[in-house]
């Protein structure tokens, strides 16, 4: 391995933005693999209203590794607070606008890295247009945005959804290769069902993670899910990611061993939300290596008042600590 290591980080959403972010500052051989199953708040309309692919998380990723001036960041996540355009933000509308523009939706990416001066790329994990699909309890459910809403009673030995993408999408060659020549492969935070298993349905994802010689590890959630993973142990997510996978894929996961604050966890705690518990003895069951530390962050996040269409969460990952534990795995 080079001083400069070549890093993948697979998701979407917070959680590929915040670990890009530190990854950035130790390697420039970064690509985020992003998902194109989100068709929530600004990103759902844009898709349906336009046909385009999804930008939303593109977006994100592109900011986080962009070290342009900071008001050119601020303006591609500048959110209109009214008219039409309410709730939108600039980013998503511009990436939507060249893909219009050129028919190519890797064009709009490359020529908003430009503007963003980006270090390392983004790629769709696949450049198909695709939907999430859910079944469980006889029950299906299509969009990656209605699948976050479903209930499901899982416990140890409950009914565990079955999850596809229609139609079939095959991996972008692209984002195949980059598993393939990666020194290290990071599976991100995100809501399980509806950010980081979409990721990894793609045709051909798995047997880029089976393939590659590269670690791979996974980055825990730090808060369960109210109505789909509650109770959830850092191994029930472990094996939940495997599930979609294969087992024996994962070489490392990382969890969170810090306490929120009270007045935060009380505020959770209204949603129906808390920490994901630590079962030693789960771990230990697995053959994957554990990674506790103090992931917390401690920083403020403020929401943007503009963002109506969807919630943000307020309990997030330190992306420092998180990114120089992943680079100490390679040492």
């Amino acid at each position: 391995m080079t001083n400069h290591p070549k890093i993948v980080v697979i998701g979407g959403g917070t959680g590929n933005f915040t670990l890009l972010k530190g990854i950035k500052k130790f390697t420039p051989n970064i690509t985020a693999l992003v998902s194109m199953a989100d068709d929530g708040g600004s990103t759902g309309v844009l898709r349906d209203e336009l046909g385009v692919l999804p930008p939303g998380d593109v977006r994100q990723c592109l900011v986080a590794l962009s070290e342009a001036p900071e008001e050119l960041r601020e303006l591609f996540n500048f959110r209109f607070d009214k008219g039409t355009l309410q709730g939108h933000s600039f980013g998503n509308i511009f990436l939507s606008a060249v893909e219009k523009m050129s028919g190519d939706f890797s064009q709009a990416i490359k020529v908003a890295g430009e503007i963003l001066r980006v270090t390392g790329r983004v790629l769709p994990v696949s450049l198909q247009d695709y939907r999430l699909v859910m079944e469980y309890d006889g029950q299906r459910t299509v969009g990656e945005y209605a699948v976050s809403k479903v209930r499901l009673d899982i416990g140890a030995d409950a009914e565990k959804p079955s999850m596809w993408l229609t139609p079939k999408a095959e991996i972008n060659s692209e984002a195949r290769m980059a598993i393939l020549q990666a020194d290290l492969v990071v599976i991100a935070p995100g809501n399980l069902y509806a950010s980081t298993v979409p990721a990894l349905l793609v045709d051909g994802l798995a047997e880029a993670l089976q393939q590659t010689a590269a670690e791979v590890a996974y980055v825990c959630n730090l808060v369960n899910h109210s109505h789909q993973t509650p109770n959830f142990s850092v191994a029930d997510y472990v094996r939940e990611v495997e599930r979609f996978v294969g087992t024996g894929i994962i070489d490392y996961v990382l969890y969170n061993t810090d306490t929120p604050d009270n007045d935060i966890l009380r505020r959770y705690s209204v949603e129906g939300e808390y920490p994901v518990r630590i079962d030693q003895a789960a771990l230990a069951e697995l053959d994957v290596a554990p990674v506790p530390g103090s992931f917390l962050s401690r920083a403020e996040h403020n929401r943007n008042s503009n963002d109506t269409r969807i919630r943000r969460s307020l309990i997030r990952h330190d992306s420092d600590k998180v990114a120089k534990t992943l680079i100490e795995l390679l040492t």
